[in-house]
């Protein structure tokens, strides 16, 4: 395989970090009667496996430490965030893909995950990896509804969805798999336009889920981008020895991050007199906190546990990958994905955001 196209595969699996709440049940006043989750790959439970693209997790070392050490298709070693915001919203142990076709209603009615690991609000980057569109995941929602509908009546389905929470989580691979790899958008849009492109796209993506009926969502921001383990191998002057983060990826996760806050400022102060809440989840901070070594106690944080940790993720990390004996130590999993450890943790940095999204 040609050298850059190799990297460009591993590109593809750079996803936003979706990171959500604590286990331990929610106090006060909560009405969330399901959990539905659309994005990315750390949202993704399992979508990918039922789909033609490469970019799947459903083989070890994945799943490691998850329940009997099975590898679902979530893209690290355990649980992902949304598994634990379930738990702490007090819905389900764990948030299943839609596209699972052994999902009974009873397991449908308390939420699931239409995510799909790779795909952006730009409708380019989904084509790119052959995943699930933003648009097609609006699409399942809709049959979704149909399904409810038929098993528990309209109203039933009506009432569910507007007590439900709904999470958002996109934009990573539009600017490193996308925008900063290919040159189709770069033709057209600066930097600062393209984060415009984006962010309307993500304003269309809300007014569809609330036109839908939701009432409670949360979107969640960029993570430090420039300090995915991949993004310094790919980046960094010498990739074994100068491991520090590379500013200019966090950079635009900065700039990017501000104006979605100023947007769902907006769109919350337009559509409060719904009964909505829309909130920003930012990860940036926390994840900064860990990589530097500000807060938690982690070993290793610019490398992840499966492989060298340098570039190994979705088809690099499989069943003849070294792998770490404790991935407790290390904030990735792979080169991309955080480690079950690290999704708990922000899960709770996060946790006043969701019970304002939640508690009213």
């Amino acid at each position: 395989m040609h050298l850059s196209l190799f990297f460009l595969l591993l590109l593809h699996l750079l996803f936003p970090f979706f990171m959500l709440e604590a286990p331990t049940q929610a106090q006060g006043k909560s009405l969330v009667s399901a959990i539905f989750i659309f994005g990315d790959s750390t949202a993704d439970p399992g979508n990918n496996n039922y789909i033609t693209t490469p970019f799947k997790s459903n083989f070890s070392p994945y799943g490691r430490d998850f329940t009997n050490h099975v590898p679902t298709g979530r893209f690290t070693n355990g649980m992902l965030a949304n598994d634990f915001f379930a738990r702490y919203v007090g819905v389900k142990e764990y948030v299943p893909p839609y596209l699972d076709p052994s999902l009974s209603i009873e397991e449908l009615k308390s939420g699931v995950s239409f995510a799909s690991a790779g795909t952006g609000f730009d409708p380019l980057t989904p084509t790119i990896s052959n995943v699930i569109s933003l648009s097609k995941q609006l699409e399942y929602f809709k049959e979704y509804q149909e399904k409810l509908e038929a098993a528990i009546g309209k109203e039933q389905t009506q009432n569910l969805i507007k007590e439900a929470l709904f999470i958002v989580s996109a934009g990573t691979n539009d600017f490193v798999v996308n925008y900063n790899t290919l040159p189709i958008r770069r033709k057209s849009y600066s930097l600062s336009s393209y984060t415009d492109f984006l962010l309307q796209h993500a304003q269309l993506f809300l007014q569809e889920l609330l036109d839908q009926g939701a009432r409670k969502i949360g979107v969640v921001g960029l993570p430090p981008m420039g300090c995915l383990p991949v993004v310094i191998t790919l980046h960094s002057d010498n990739a074994f020895t100068k491991r520090d983060c590379t500013d200019f990826f966090s950079s635009i996760a900065r700039d990017y991050n501000s104006k979605l806050q100023n947007q769902l400022n907006d769109i919350q102060f337009k559509f409060a007199k719904l009964g909505s809440r829309i909130a920003y989840m930012g990860i940036y901070g926390p994840l900064v906190d860990m990589i530097l070594g500000r807060k938690y106690d982690f070993e290793k944080t610019n490398s992840g546990c499966c492989g060298t940790g340098l570039l190994e993720a979705s088809f690099m990390c499989n069943p003849k990958s070294y792998v770490c004996s404790n991935a407790t130590k290390y904030v990735f999993w792979d080169s991309i994905h955080p480690t079950e450890k690290t999704y708990y943790l922000i899960s709770q940095a996060l946790q006043p955001t969701i019970d304002y999204i939640t508690k009213y």
